[in-house]
């Protein structure tokens, strides 16, 4: 059973059967289209943006698994927020405000390399990043809005 891998990087949602996938998975035989369909649905996400895209093989049943990266938890927020840079001085100068249903879109995003079990405590996860950026999450600093989260006074937006 043997596996190959091949590791590539496509911009989010736009996967296509040629260059730079198609001459990378060619030569192994599975279904092309296959493959382009599972990345553009695992990475919809990420439209607009560059992702590593892992393509796991294997050359005896032709066999495949498609795993996606995904770009910094910082890199996500500063696009959602169409933001240059963090702040310089995040104890005073705030650079944006970012809403507690962006954290859980930004935690959808990266749920599969975080540490949390769930969205809530994914989204959690998220506002702790926006500490050290200066940036703000509904109006607050972000960890009264942990805080408030734990509080449940967002369970109406942190839904599973």
């Amino acid at each position: 059973m043997a596996k190959d891998t091949v590791e590539i990087l496509i911009e989010g949602g736009s996967a296509t059967p040629g260059p730079p996938l198609g001459p990378a998975i060619g030569p192994f035989g599975i279904n092309m289209m296959q493959v382009v369909e599972q990345i553009n649905n695992k990475s919809a996400d990420f439209e607009g943006m560059k992702v590593p895209v892992k393509i796991i093989i294997d050359s005896d049943t032709k066999d495949f698994e498609i795993e996606i990266g995904t770009p910094p938890t910082t890199a996500l927020i500063m696009d959602e927020l169409k933001i240059e840079k963090a702040s310089q001085d995040p104890g005073l100068d705030k650079v944006a405000d970012l809403s507690v249903e962006q954290a859980l879109k930004i935690a959808r995003m990266k749920y599969d390399s975080l540490l949390a079990n769930d969205y809530k405590h994914g989204a959690k996860e998220v506002m702790g990043t926006c500490v050290s950026m200066g940036i703000t999450v509904d109006g607050k600093d972000p960890r009264e809005t942990q805080k408030a989260v734990d509080a449940g006074e967002y369970d109406d937006i942190l839904v599973q």
